[in-house]
Order: structure tokens, then C-alpha cells, then sequence
């Protein structure tokens, strides 16, 4: 597997106050309310812990940093406010809601200078001013050999920065609306479509434009992935929220929902290549995000002294 689009350490934040974010209850709609909230705390925080240990136990690097704010709800999901990129690059992203801007972190940055070769940092997030919003790799499917952003259109991917973005980072942007059965908005590419090495997860019925889902296999097949059609069923179960990790072992990191929600065939597919790494996340998912929601993937060359 090519460590390029899988890479071998993360960043995850832990959870002291986890809970289901008012603020974005109503553009997400995967996305429920949880029972007691001292009880959902402590459930997060059992999963979060036990995420670490199954990711760390299976070889890969875990890097995590402790979010103690009230304020801060979706903070165990950090893939939406930063990216990292080989070539030492760093991106930092506006978002959509009032309280996930609260979520940016630079002593995470400063820790990953210290640890990894970083050359820059694009910082993106002051055109929130503008009303402009990139959700990072939520609202971006990046495909790191291929070079492509497939971005599902949506408040929280705004075309503008979405160009602006690829050109920086040389991606070739692919852009399409995806609904669900009742006709809303997905509101995260990762949701609908994870990528692999050599296979990608997709709910190409999902994508509302039947030329342009026509287009999305194509050029997911042209840079060498074998396409795994999934269900919008399967989606509601957070199949497309995976994300391809290289540990002692290549590795594809899922939640147990979502492995429970794939078929046989399916499965058959994926282990080709890789082994899968199922996470226990319940709690957690009533957020809305899944396992790829809650990893960051750090694709920097790492420095001789690392972070804890």
C-alpha cells in the first residue's frame, strides 16, 4: 500500500465534553440527540480511549491532544479544521458553524513542527469573514496519488475556496451534488466516499447528476481504484467514513457499525489489500462523524524527536 493516501500517524483530540453539537443539527442529518449528557461524556471518552489503544496496538502512531472547553462539542473531530500534505504543508480551514471555529488548535500545529518537517502553513480560516467555509478532509475526498478533491456541494465546501485550495496543493477539483433518498444535502464528502490505494467506497447513486456520477466512476477507475458501490443504507451506517492507515500492516479503520453494515462481497474486496480495523464508536456517532471524522492523518516526514 502506498503510504502516500495511507498514512502511518494521526492526530486525535480527546473528548472531555463530548455531545451532540446544536449548531450543526440542522444541515447534518446523520446527526442525533444522546440520553443523559454526563452519561454520553463518559461513554465518548470510554470509546475515544479504547480507539486509541486498538490504533496504537495495530502499529499505528497516535498523537492526542486533550480538549478539557465546554464550548468546543465536535472538537473529536479534527479532520475538519486542519490537513496535512507530503512536502511539509499544513492547511487550516474556515468552517460553517460559530462553535466549530472554536475548535483550531495552534499548540497542535507548534507540536507537529516540533515532531514533523513542516515548511508551511496555509491558513484559510479568515474567510469565515467572508461567509466562506472548506471543512477540510470532510468536505474533501482527497485522493493524494491521484490528485483529485472529489467535494460534494454543500455550505460547508464553498466552491471558490475549493478552487483556491486545489490550486495551491495541485488537486484537480471534481465537484458534484449528493442527496439522500428525502432529498437533503450530504453535508460531508467523507460521509458518502472514502479512498483507498487501490479501492474506493462510494454511494454513487447518491450523487444526484447522472452524467456527472458517471464521470465519478470513471475517473475514480482511471487512477486505479477498484469501486465499491455502496448503499444508501449502508451510508446511514457510516460505510463511506473509513479511513486507509498503514500500521505494522495496511489498514482500513471503520467503526463496527459500519463493518456490521458492509456485505460479504464487499469485505472480500477490501481485504485484497488490507486489513480491516474496526472501532467501537456508538456514542460518538450520534455526533454525526464517524471513525474518519476523528483522525486527522499527519502525511509529513517525521523528525527524529516526536510528540506524545
Amino acid at each position: 500500500m502506498n503510504n502516500l493516501q495511507a498514512p502511518a500517524a494521526v492526530v486525535m483530540i480527546r473528548p472531555h465534553n463530548f455531545c451532540s453539537n446544536p449548531d450543526t443539527q440542522v444541515d447534518n442529518a446523520f446527526q442525533i440527540t444522546a440520553g443523559d449528557p454526563e452519561s454520553t461524556r463518559k461513554k465518548a471518552l470510554q470509546e475515544f480511549d479504547t480507539a486509541v489503544e486498538t490504533l496504537r496496538n495495530a502499529g499505528v502512531r497516535v498523537h492526542v491532544f486533550d480538549d478539557t472547553g465546554t464550548t468546543t462539542p465536535d472538537s473529536v473531530f479534527p479532520n475538519n479544521w486542519f490537513s496535512t500534505h507530503s512536502g511539509g504543508h499544513i492547511a487550516i480551514y474556515p468552517m460553517h458553524a460559530p462553535n466549530r471555529r472554536l475548535e483550531r488548535r495552534w499548540d497542535v500545529i507548534e507540536a507537529l513542527k516540533r515532531s514533523y518537517r513542516v515548511q508551511d502553513v496555509i491558513d484559510f480560516s479568515g474567510l469565515e469573514e467572508d461567509g466562506l467555509a472548506l471543512e477540510g478532509t470532510g468536505a474533501m475526498v482527497l485522493d493524494h496519488v491521484g490528485r483529485v478533491a472529489y467535494t460534494v456541494k454543500s455550505n460547508r465546501a464553498d466552491p471558490v475556496l475549493l478552487e483556491r485550495f486545489c490550486t495551491h496543493f495541485n488537486y484537480e477539483p471534481m465537484a458534484f451534488e449528493a442527496r439522500d433518498a428525502a432529498g437533503r444535502e450530504v453535508y460531508h464528502s467523507n460521509v458518502l466516499m472514502g479512498i483507498g490505494s487501490d479501492f474506493a467506497m462510494i454511494c454513487l447513486s447518491m450523487i444526484s447528476d447522472p452524467s456527472r456520477r458517471m464521470e465519478v466512476a470513471t475517473r475514480l477507475a482511471e487512477t486505479g481504484h477498484e469501486v465499491i458501490d455502496l448503499t444508501e443504507d449502508q451510508i446511514r451506517n457510516f460505510a463511506g467514513n473509513v479511513f486507509a492507515l498503514t500500521g505494522s500492516k495496511p489498514l482500513l479503520a471503520l467503526s463496527s457499525r459500519a463493518l456490521e453494515a458492509l456485505r460479504p462481497d464487499q469485505i472480500r474486496i477490501i481485504e485484497r489489500s488490507t486489513s480491516l480495523l474496526p472501532l467501537s464508536i456508538p456514542t460518538i456517532e450520534t455526533a454525526g462523524g464517524s471513525v474518519r471524522c476523528m483522525l486527522a492523518g499527519i502525511h509529513l516526514s517525521p523528525r527524529e524527536r516526536t510528540i506524545p
